[in-house]
């Protein structure tokens, strides 16, 4: 996204958002091409002539190799040593190693380049770039039928016919193909066994490292002034477990489509007031959601503009929060049947 603002110029782009991504030739050109526009007003760098296409994926060698496992060392070196415990004596689950393959298998090169942006393009939206875990999806380097697979035996099988039931369709691949997406996902999973606390994703057993009686404590204390744990809050672990209930207590905004808590008067030059739902708003632009439903919005340098928001109590304890606190509270809620 690119805009003019006033006398100066924004470029915005949501790629990037890990080392797959940022090593890619199309989001290196892009954010070049970008930067140099808003810095200057114009475009100067050409389009290289190994730019991707809708079948095609390229990667710089140099910020790819940002995310490789250091060469190992020589003989007589001392090993690295052992991931931090948590809490106690209990390790976090995020330092434990993925599970071994039953049987260690290694494929071609070429074979794995092949499999990258097939995997993508196919898997990728749920198990992410790199098959470690994504929206929707379950980290597959981790995953136990991965462990047990032998040269496609299982995950062939499973592309061909799909887990419906679990969201994931059936892949009409060709058997080069399959065998390609088979050898990505070994060759992630061998990269993935030289990490520690690789992880992305969040396992239950991370969050249950609290006490339920100082989490009890601590919302008499600190959140009993707006909630109850008899009234709004009954139940609340039977609505949201794990993780969600974590992010729910951290970040209570709206859903999708439900209308904001936060009420807005927008005072522009002329002195109308305008009062409403807090509809949107950035550094550039607040917009309000008039009791019509109608929408207005107003540059933020040309009005006053004051919001009552009663989720604000959420932001300011964010910066109060210990880890400690947080995981005490949450263990506190899932008591809250």
């Amino acid at each position: 996204m690119v805009l003019s603002y006033g006398r100066g110029r924004v470029f915005h782009t949501t790629m990037g958002h890990d080392i797959s991504a940022l090593s890619s030739v199309d989001f290196v050109v892009t954010f070049q091409r970008g930067t140099e526009w808003a810095a200057t007003g114009a475009v100067t760098q050409p389009i290289p002539a190994d730019f991707p296409t809708a079948d095609t994926v390229r990667v710089r060698a140099d910020l790819a190799a940002i995310d490789q496992p250091p060469a190992p060392a020589g003989r007589g070196a001392q090993p690295p040593p052992a991931p931090p415990a948590g809490r106690g004596s209990q390790a976090s689950p995020a330092s434990v190693p993925p599970p071994a393959s039953a049987t260690p298998q290694t494929y071609p090169p070429e074979q794995v380049r092949a499999g990258q942006p097939i995997f993508s393009a196919q898997c990728g939206f749920c198990h992410g770039r790199d098959g470690m875990g994504g929206e929707t999806g379950p980290d597959l380097t981790r995953a136990p039928m991965v462990a047990e697979d032998v040269r496609g035996n299982k995950i062939g099988p499973l592309l061909r016919a799909g887990r419906v039931d679990k969201g994931m369709p059936a892949f009409t691949l060709s058997d080069a193909d399959v065998a390609a997406v088979v050898a990505f996902i070994h060759d992630q999973k061998n990269r993935a066994a030289s990490l520690a606390g690789g992880r992305r994703a969040v396992d239950l057993a991370d969050l249950q490292t609290g006490n339920a009686d100082a989490g009890k404590k601590y919302f008499d204390r600190t959140c009993g002034r707006c909630h109850s744990a008899t009234g709004d809050l009954a139940g609340v672990a039977k609505r949201h477990d794990g993780l969600p209930l974590l992010q729910r207590m951290l970040y209570p905004n709206p859903a999708a489509g439900k209308p904001s808590h936060a009420k807005v008067t927008v005072t522009p030059k002329s002195g109308e007031k305008v009062s409403g739902t807090l509809g949107y708003r950035d550094e550039f632009t607040i917009t309000v959601t008039l009791p019509s439903g109608a929408s207005r919005s107003f540059p933020t340098n040309q009005v006053t503009f004051t919001v009552d928001d009663p989720l604000q109590a959420h932001v300011e304890q964010l910066g109060k929060y210990t880890d400690d606190d947080m995981h005490n509270v949450l263990a506190y809620l899932q008591t809250l049947r």
